[in-house]
């Protein structure tokens, strides 16, 4: 079962109903394309179920979530460059913790909390410079 912060609002999400495509370019421009099955969710245990956390995890793709995914850091800020409108809305919590990140920009999600809704295809980036400072090396 995927934890949540008891602390945070609820949000508005419309889950996927169809599969759908997203690309996640990592912080060395490699692209990984990824099949997204919403009959699958959740896919990890961390962030929402099918929030772009849930789908890069589950698929292996290194990015950063220092506080498990519950709305309670801002490690796992994303850029999504394409299909942000089919994404649920941020909460007032999730935009508190954007306000401590990095290099926000007007696509600024955060990775545990960004639930595409599957209408279109989706293209989020990982910031290079957005990194947990306190973690260790692989």
């Amino acid at each position: 079962m995927v934890e949540r912060n008891p602390y945070i609002e609820n949000a508005d999400v419309q889950t996927p109903t169809r599969p759908y495509k997203v690309t996640i370019i990592d912080t060395q421009q490699n692209e990984h394309v990824i099949e997204v099955d919403p009959a699958q969710f959740p896919l990890s245990a961390h962030g929402r179920p099918g929030s772009i956390l849930d789908i890069a995890l589950a698929n292996k793709i290194d990015l950063d979530h220092a506080c498990g995914g519950v709305c309670a850091c801002g490690t796992c800020h994303v850029i999504v460059k394409q299909g942000a409108d089919t994404c649920n809305p941020p909460t007032d919590d999730e935009e508190d913790q954007l306000d401590d990140a990095y290099g926000v920009t007007a696509n600024s999600r955060l990775a545990c909390e960004c639930v595409p809704n599957g209408e279109q295809d989706i293209i989020v980036v990982i910031p290079e410079w957005n990194r947990n400072l306190a973690r260790e090396e692989h």
